[in-house]
């Protein structure tokens, strides 16, 4: 049975076109009302503030995010573009970085590129990270004042993974601050509705962090360790290494994605968690019901709603929707991880489902390569967490940012 439709939105079942402007506040604090009545509606509709087709079941989603006629490289030529005839000069230092990036690439580029940076980040790797994952989420826990209420995104979401991945790669932790300042800046680019003022900043943080890598790239060369910088500047395939414009956007994206993602699911996960009320160690009593919570976490909350593809090809996408060469479409992660056709109960939160799969990481030759480092940080985050501060409640009500297609919260307070 369709459900009503949420008043803020505009559905033409006949051509299956939606107005919803993400910046509606009912939409982007609570999405999942939109994402069920449009699961009885469509699947598949054309997002006219977007201006192309969307998906968000669970099986189509998967299926094109593996589709190889569809990718993340824009036929143009322009990453990321506003406009394939606008003058992007301004963009000079944030496009250096998207054209030598994996995530904006295709085979065979994207191939050798993920291969020499996938040596330095397996899981074995990552494994070995969990006692200094866990040893720093206690420091950050121990700054905690007593009898205050702390947000949780600077105090401990945020400084984690991003202490974590500057130990990996080898530049000077104290840095967190002005990385993820750097990142900010850059992540903005792909936020609806963006601003020449938002690609002006994006561009000066890109310009800024490009910098800063460059000279520990010649610092690493001239001083090799056994940090991330130091694998990615030895590594080679077929007697081929990374370019020095590769080392970097490849550093740079493995220090935003190696974060921002983290933070916001963190944040999510906490509120989740909270929200089912009991003691939050129940969630937590061994390694195998640990990942399943993150697991469903990363179902319940995502913290990417929204990916986009380029189509390479004339497509049939789905009966009656077809794409031309060069044209977007949205995947919607976020609405796939709620699909009743997909899940039972698609608004619960229970770990121990036995449906149990989410797309939070994408699917095909673009799966994050960080999961596994996510997946790790959030088992040994939560887990401390509600084992140090098993009474751990809300101070206030915590409220989402308006950064749709990204979704996380502006604060997390809480108290003890």
């Amino acid at each position: 049975m369709t459900k009503l439709t949420p008043p803020y939105l505009a559905f033409d079942p006949a051509t299956r076109h939606l107005r919803l402007d993400p910046h509606e506040q009912a939409f982007f604090q609570n999405p999942y009302e939109a994402y069920g009545f449009l699961h009885g509606a469509s699947n598949a509709f054309f997002w006219e503030e977007f201006g192309f087709w969307c998906f968000g079941g669970f099986d189509d989603v998967n299926r094109l995010l593996r589709d190889r006629r569809l990718g993340r490289q824009n036929p143009a030529g322009v990453p990321d573009s506003r406009g394939i005839d606008q003058d992007r000069s301004h963009l000079s230092a944030f496009d250096g970085i998207e054209a030598n990036s994996m995530l904006e690439l295709e085979p065979p580029v994207h191939t050798r590129l993920r291969t020499l940076v996938n040596r330095a980040f397996v899981s074995r790797q990552i494994e070995r990270l969990r006692p200094r994952v866990e040893a720093l989420a206690n420091e950050l826990i121990d700054r905690f004042e007593p009898d205050k209420a702390v947000d949780l995104l600077p105090a401990f979401a945020a400084p984690l993974p991003i202490t974590i991945i500057a130990e990996m790669l080898g530049v000077p932790v104290e840095m967190g601050p002005q990385l993820l300042d750097w990142s900010h800046r850059m992540v903005a680019m792909y936020m609806h509705g963006r601003t020449r003022e938002t690609e002006e900043t994006a561009n000066r943080a890109a310009g800024e962090f490009t910098d800063f890598l460059r000279f520990h790239v010649t610092e690493r060369r001239k001083n090799p360790g056994d940090d991330l910088l130091s694998l990615l500047i030895s590594a080679q395939q077929d007697g081929q290494k990374l370019s020095e414009d590769e080392l970097v956007s490849s550093a740079i994206l493995l220090l935003n994605a190696g974060h921002e993602a983290t933070v916001h699911q963190t944040g999510n996960a906490v509120r989740s968690i909270l929200a089912q009320g009991g003691d939050p160690r129940r969630f937590f009593i061994s390694p195998e019901a640990t990942a399943a919570t993150v697991e469903e976490c990363l179902r319940f909350d995502a913290p990417l709603h929204m990916f986009t593809r380029y189509a390479y090809q004339e497509i049939e996408i789905a009966p009656g929707i077809v794409v031309q060469p060069g044209q977007t479409i949205g995947l919607l992660l976020g609405m796939a991880n709620h699909d009743p056709r997909a899940f039972a109960e698609p608004l619960a939160f229970r770990p121990d489902r036995a449906d149990q799969k989410n797309v939070s990481f994408g699917a095909g030759i673009h799966f994050c390569i960080g999961a596994p480092l996510a997946r790790l940080e959030l088992q040994v985050s939560l887990r401390t967490l509600f084992g140090r501060h098993p009474r751990l409640h809300l101070a206030e009500q915590p409220r989402f940012r308006d950064t749709y297609h990204f979704h996380g919260l502006e604060t997390l307070a809480v108290g003890f």
